[in-house]
């Protein structure tokens, strides 16, 4: 401006730090591919050699679906759909939560901790548990087995895996510190493979030593240690489809070995890998929910249909005091897990549209609820919807309505359970 060379008119006092210094040298080593790491699990480069497409769940890389030839994910999924409720699917549930709860007071640790009783649990056997938040509301959820007397596996949800762990931790230093329990994260001990579908038990069979899988054997919700093609399994009869179902417990560097195991036995029954996306279909034609879909921190046991898990003899657990606060007891309009029918069965609607009783009421609209989950079922042949609706359980056979950029769905509340509600395919 002045028309004058730098050296003419000077500098500013020097200041440290002398040298320019790159703002990535602040943001340390949480930059490029460290700035979120990408956790992936033992199967996951055979997934990616299979052709894949992954999504981003919490901070894993799970298989979607695994399309063939110029197949999109509709037509993929409908077709993995369809081999699990015909005949044999494979799945990788790695991505689960695991903690081993150990310790002389392990059950009743639990019994403290989840809505339902542990301590007469079998050695052998499974059971759902429902984890509830102080205030009474559903945080978490997942299978439980009792290995020992003393020892428990403890599976949770692929996103709060470290929640969960956190929260145990806390009652156990700060509200139990009189029980003698141990708490440790395995969730990258174990590889969790599991096989669905009516012919599950076939591909199965010839892998296992050191345990008999029959029906008879090991009914839905036992669990038993054994080996699988050679490797030391912990192996889980339940399942997350309605299908006869196993998971297949493994340490995760057999992971691989195992999959490609099982594949090779389940060729002949037309074994399919299938990805998140099926999952959710078959999950939600059964009604099973998933936590952070179905429920939204709002959510109570009886709203999913679980009040009946709740063990009334037990005198306390975390979130007991909360379910009996006046505020729940008289609330009689709280919004409750429904199944909806479109009168449009091609029309899937969106996850997260609103629901009301008149698509012509002026606005501001009276809102019932909204779309939790919305699929295209191929077992069904036209489109399911979960919801959460006002006092929905009483509105079973009412018609509702789902406005749209134009117009509305008519809507009509029915079950949540869309397939095998008397549950014969899941004992098979």
């Amino acid at each position: 401006v002045l028309g004058k060379p730098v050296p003419a008119i000077g500098t500013t006092t020097f200041r440290m730090p002398y040298t320019p210094v790159p703002f990535g040298y602040f943001a340390g080593y949480a930059r490029g591919e460290l700035f979120e790491p990408e956790r992936r699990t033992a199967i996951h480069s055979w997934a990616e050699a299979q052709g894949a497409v992954f999504e981003d769940v919490s901070l894993w890389k799970r298989a979607r679906y695994f399309p063939r030839g110029s197949e999109d994910m509709h037509k993929a999924v409908a077709r993995e759909c369809r081999a699990v409720r015909n005949g044999v699917g494979i799945f990788d549930a790695s991505t689960l939560g695991k903690i081993e709860v150990v310790g002389p007071d392990a059950a009743e640790f639990l019994n403290r901790m989840y809505i339902n009783a542990w301590t007469k649990l079998a050695p052998g056997k499974l059971r759902y548990g429902i984890l509830l938040r102080e205030d009474g509301f559903i945080i978490d959820d997942g299978v439980i087995g009792r290995i020992t007397d003393t020892r428990f596996h403890v599976t949770t949800t692929t996103g709060g895996a470290a929640r969960v762990l956190s929260m145990m931790e806390d009652y156990l230093q700060t509200e139990f510190p009189e029980l003698n329990v141990w708490l440790t994260s395995t969730t990258e001990q174990y590889a969790v493979i599991a096989l669905q579908g009516p012919k599950a038990r076939e591909v199965l069979a010839t892998l296992v030593e050191g345990a008999d899988i029959s029906g008879a054997a090991l009914a839905h919700m036992s669990m038993v240690e054994c080996r699988v093609a050679g490797v030391p399994a912990r192996l889980f009869r339940v399942s997350f489809t309605g299908e006869l179902g196993f998971e297949i417990n493994v340490p995760a560097d057999y992971g691989r070995a195992v999959w490609e195991a099982l594949m090779a036995s389940g060729k002949p029954y037309d074994i399919t890998p299938y990805g998140t996306e099926t999952m959710h279909v078959l999950r939600a034609e059964k009604g099973y929910i998933i936590v952070g879909q179905e429920t939204d921190g709002t959510v109570t046991p009886d709203d999913v249909g679980y009040a009946g898990m709740i063990g009334k003899a037990k005198p306390d657990f975390v979130g007991k005091r909360a379910l009996a606060r006046k505020a729940f007891a008289e609330q009689t309009n709280r919004k409750q897990l429904v199944g909806l029918l479109t009168d449009d069965p091609t029309l899937v609607l969106d996850e997260g549209a609103q629901i009301v009783a008149d698509p012509n009421q002026p606005k501001p609209m009276t809102m019932l609820g909204h779309i939790t989950s919305s699929y295209w079922s191929d077992t069904l042949g036209r489109s399911i919807a979960l919801a959460l609706v006002r006092d929905g359980r009483a509105r079973t056979g009412e018609r509702l309505h789902v406005p749209l950029l134009n117009g509305s769905a008519p809507v009509t509340v029915v079950s949540p359970v869309f397939h095998d509600p008397e549950g014969t395919r899941l004992n098979g």
